[in-house]
């Protein structure tokens, strides 16, 4: 099937509530513009380089979201046009951001990563490391970046009762940060291809899709 077929079965698998983001890194302009001209205008990129590119070239109604690793030297080449970083994972990135944002007289919207796998790979707070965050970022004078709501990618396993289980952890923590400490976070991002349909069963507002759309990478 071709990308726009790929992209509006999914769309049909989605509530209403749920936005969804077509993870278009290492794919081509071509591939990106015919999701476009089906109507999808978040794309999510995980190398500031490519996506700094990406936004000179393509439409500039696309919302461009940094979903992969951030490292604080790339930051400057993604504040001036980035609408939501997903993968925040540490108190020296959150400033990093909000010192390049401020430079660009932009307020960006960020979420906190939180590892909720066994996996060493994943990047992100430890539950408690999240709870501390918070707290300490109440407390900073950080004008120009705003704490969305959460991000977690589950384990790389066949197991989808562990999956289900660690997206349930992350829902109760959102909701335990809500009630507790940022009572405006709307966004919980969990959720990618192989588990997408399972984590919007356990709360996700927000999932990236990138094979299921635009084919394996290459």
């Amino acid at each position: 099937m071709s990308v726009g077929e790929n992209l509006e079965k999914v769309r049909q698998s989605l509530p209403d509530n749920v936005t969804l983001v077509a993870v278009s890194k290492f794919k081509p302009d071509e591939d990106i513009m015919e999701a476009y001209r089906h109507g999808q205008r978040i794309f999510g990129e995980s190398r500031a380089l490519e996506v700094r590119d990406k936004h000179e070239r393509l439409p500039k109604d696309i919302e461009w979201h940094f979903i992969g690793h951030l490292q604080t030297n790339k930051v400057k080449y993604i504040t001036p046009f980035v609408t939501l970083i997903h993968g925040v994972d540490s108190i020296n990135l959150l400033k990093e951001i909000n010192t390049q944002a401020a430079k660009c007289g932009r307020v960006i919207d960020c979420l906190l990563q939180v590892h909720i796998s066994d996996e060493e790979t994943k990047f992100g707070f430890s539950f408690d490391e999240c709870r501390e965050a918070v707290n300490e970022i109440k407390n900073e004078a950080l004008e120009n970046i705003r704490i969305k709501g959460l991000m977690g990618m589950a384990a790389f396993t066949d197991d989808m009762d562990e999956v289900r289980r660690e997206f349930r952890a992350l829902k109760e923590l959102f909701d335990e940060i809500r009630k507790t400490s940022l009572p405006d976070i709307d966004t919980l991002s969990m959720g990618m291809s192989e588990d997408y349909l399972i984590a919007v069963e356990e709360g996700s507002t927000m999932v990236r899709v990138g094979s299921m759309i635009f084919g394996e990478r290459k």
